[in-house]
């Protein structure tokens, strides 16, 4: 018996930080995701293969019934790859008993559609393709394992763009939005040539405590001014007072601030602060800028983001 699942990535275009306080966040899928094929074999133990976008495998373990059986420690969760994926197959079958006789003698498949490194949801489209497979609720698997505010996972089931709000009973407001700007060929996605670790950039956040109920309020409203933003020009505005908030909080200075000075449309992180991707506002023809300064990925909002 084989089954197949996809989970879409992902990009927070509001809301970084402080969606894990309760601001509501305006969050896009993306066309690329990962794929999970799982195929009953015979035997007892687990095999399973993880692929590049190219083809590579990165990761490719066997894991026996006395590892799959063993109860899921309280523990910090482990860093190496291996070890990760372990516990979060014994997270599953904690969640969802029933589990673990499935997947005696299976082999699995994953696939992912981006370089692992551009930071588009490798862990969180494995969470949301395990949980489907397992039966588990996504979001209290990623409790378990990974952490976070769960958007990513929303992003991984959605058709299109959506807000995304915490709530206090474990089960997330998820928001379809009309998201289409009309300066759509204005608005890049560069990647910043490496990956950020987002679970270290929530550590250094929640190290530097909450922000107030006036802030996370205010970060809200600069969420839906974007989703309903006209024309570039208030569009940018509204990036920039974002970057802006966000920075007083951190005490970093906003990327254009850092590397990109001389750029004269607006840019902002998205998600982590440090790495991956960043929204450029600017015109139609700024790709070549960031080429020229070695930012060799630079695509469209169009061509990366689900419509």
């Amino acid at each position: 018996m084989k089954t197949e699942f996809f989970a879409h990535g992902k990009l927070l275009l509001s809301g970084e930080y402080a969606v894990l306080d309760g601001a509501l966040a305006l969050a896009l899928p993306t066309r690329p995701g990962q794929h999970l094929r799982a195929e009953t074999g015979s035997g007892a133990e687990l095999h399973w293969t993880s692929l590049e976008a190219d083809g590579s495998i990165w990761l490719e373990a066997r894991f026996g019934p006395g590892e799959l059986d063993a109860p899921l420690e309280s523990r910090r969760f482990p860093a190496a790859p291996k070890q990760r994926l372990l516990y979060l197959l014994q997270a599953a079958v904690r969640l969802h008993p029933g589990f673990r006789d499935r997947i005696s003698g299976t082999r699995v498949e994953t696939r992912l559609d981006f370089p692992k490194n551009w930071g588009l949801g490798t862990s969180s489209t494995l969470v949301a393709n395990l949980a489907a497979w397992s039966g588990a609720d996504p979001y209290e698997l990623l409790a378990l394992t990974f952490g976070g505010s769960g958007y990513d996972l929303a992003c991984a089931r959605a058709g299109g763009p959506i807000f995304y709000q915490k709530r206090n009973n474990g089960q997330p407001l998820v928001e379809p939005v009309d998201f289409r700007p009309p300066f759509t060929d204005s608005l890049h996605l560069i990647y910043l040539n490496e990956k950020q670790d987002s679970r270290e950039g929530i550590r250094r956040y929640l190290s530097l405590g909450k922000p107030s109920p006036a802030a996370l309020e205010e970060v809200s409203d600069l969420s839906r001014a974007l989703a309903a933003a006209a024309d570039l020009p208030t569009f940018r505005e509204i990036l920039e007072r974002h970057e802006a908030l966000v920075s007083s909080w951190l005490g970093m200075p906003p990327v254009k601030h850092r590397l990109f000075p001389d750029y004269p449309g607006s840019i902002k992180s998205l998600g982590a602060w440090g790495g991956d991707f960043v929204l450029a506002a600017g015109q139609p023809g700024d790709a070549a800028y960031f080429r020229e300064k070695g930012y060799a990925t630079c695509l469209s909002l169009r061509e990366l983001v689900l419509p």
